[in-house]
């Protein structure tokens, strides 16, 4: 499945992934991922850095879905696929730059790559759309909201 250019957009602005993944016991895991970027139409990416749960929790079930907030607008992207892990040699050399462009000095610290096949990408969006609010409106919501629990000081 294609990734729109919302998905797309939503994704590179906002890189802080939440990755859901399954434990060998069967329990959930949730675990945010800042690293995120999109390598083409179908797939997207995240850095391992410091993730033994996860990288433990896909060799067992190598699948995942994560979930891509806008916090400001209170739109996002849920993408869901298999995954495949690229380890430190050949592949990994041919794809780390990418981070290294976004990332800088981080990207010496990374592991592994993670890459997910797109099989299922939904939209998420907040009830008050349906209602007839306006972007614009939710915005101004949500930068009122901010401003006062982040107030700034001259």
């Amino acid at each position: 499945m294609a990734l729109d250019d919302f998905a797309k957009t939503v994704i590179a602005r906002f890189p802080l992934g939440f990755v859901a993944t399954v434990t060998p016991d069967g329990r959930p895991h949730l675990s945010p991922k800042g690293t995120f970027l999109v390598l083409d139409d179908t797939t997207i990416a995240f850095a391992e850095i410091r993730s033994p749960d996860t990288m433990a929790n896909l060799k067992h079930q190598p699948i995942a879905e994560v979930n891509f907030v806008d916090q400001w607008l209170r739109k996002g992207v849920r993408v869901r696929g298999p995954v495949r892990i690229i380890a430190k040699g050949a592949e990994f050399d041919s794809l780390i730059g990418k981070w290294r462009e976004v990332w800088g000095d981080l990207a010496g610290r990374i592991n592994a790559l993670v890459l997910i096949s797109a099989d299922e990408i939904r939209q998420i969006t907040t009830p008050p759309y349906d209602d007839g609010v306006t972007e614009d409106e939710m915005v101004a919501l949500y930068k009122d909201k901010f401003a006062a629990i982040y107030p700034h000081e001259q």
